[in-house]
């Protein structure tokens, strides 16, 4: 705050503000709508194969992209700054790269839909889950030593890659960066990027997709059925 006062909107009564609001919330909906179907747009991105071997190294030594996928069926791939050379190492990764990830939603509800999330980084794994233990952070992390992060896009800024695995065969199917990270974090907002979306009945999905009704598959994280992939 500074000295200069702050100049504000009017003050009104509370019929007058509802009228506002529901003024605002025509244009409101209105983005609703215009996302979810940039959202159907996505899940209707051709796909790109995936050929080459990338390996990284996590907790439990070197896994292949496929892996990453945890058996999963989609996997989502954040490139979070922490190296050497970074602002903040070796006790912080990048301020940036930072408040992505303290606003990752529990990935319990993303493992329930399939999908797979997991951040990379070239600092080792025994800084990476230093930091994670500091900074409270629980989401898979793992060391890309290779060409992944200039492949896909994310050797100078960070981004998000989204892929999808048929078999042992992998796909790239998007990716978002800059501003475009801003909105990520929350369930919706990681789904709404992959080629299954929500996997929700009221979703305009091409036809074959795996859909079920809202509500019916949501749970509290710690009780979702550990059979499930």
């Amino acid at each position: 705050m500074t000295d200069n006062p702050m100049t504000h909107p009017n003050v009104v009564t509370p019929s007058e503000w509802e009228t506002q609001r529901q003024l605002l919330l025509v244009k409101e909906k209105a983005l609703t709508r215009a996302r979810d179907a940039l959202a159907a747009d996505r899940r209707r991105m051709p796909w790109m194969a995936v050929d080459r071997p990338y390996e990284f190294e996590g907790p439990d030594g070197t896994a292949s992209l496929l892996k990453l996928f945890a058996e999963r069926t989609q996997l989502i791939v954040y490139r979070a700054f922490f190296e050497p050379g970074v602002f903040g190492w070796p006790d912080h990764a990048c301020k940036g790269c930072s408040l992505v990830a303290d606003q990752v939603a529990h990935v319990a509800h993303l493992n329930a839909r399939d999908t797979t999330l997991v951040f990379v980084s070239r600092a080792p794994q025994s800084d990476i889950s230093r930091l994670k233990n500091r900074m409270g952070w629980e989401m898979p992390w793992y060391t890309t030593n290779d060409s992944f992060d200039a492949d896909f896009g994310v050797d100078d800024y960070h981004g998000h890659n989204a892929f999808i695995r048929d078999g042992e065969d992998v796909f790239r199917t998007y990716f978002i960066n800059n501003r475009g990270d801003e909105a990520l974090g929350s369930t919706w907002s990681y789904l709404d990027l992959t080629a299954l979306g929500r996997q929700e009945v009221w979703e305009d999905s091409p036809e074959g997709h795996p859909q079920s009704s809202p509500y019916e598959w949501w749970d509290w994280h710690d009780e979702y059925d550990s059979s499930e992939p």
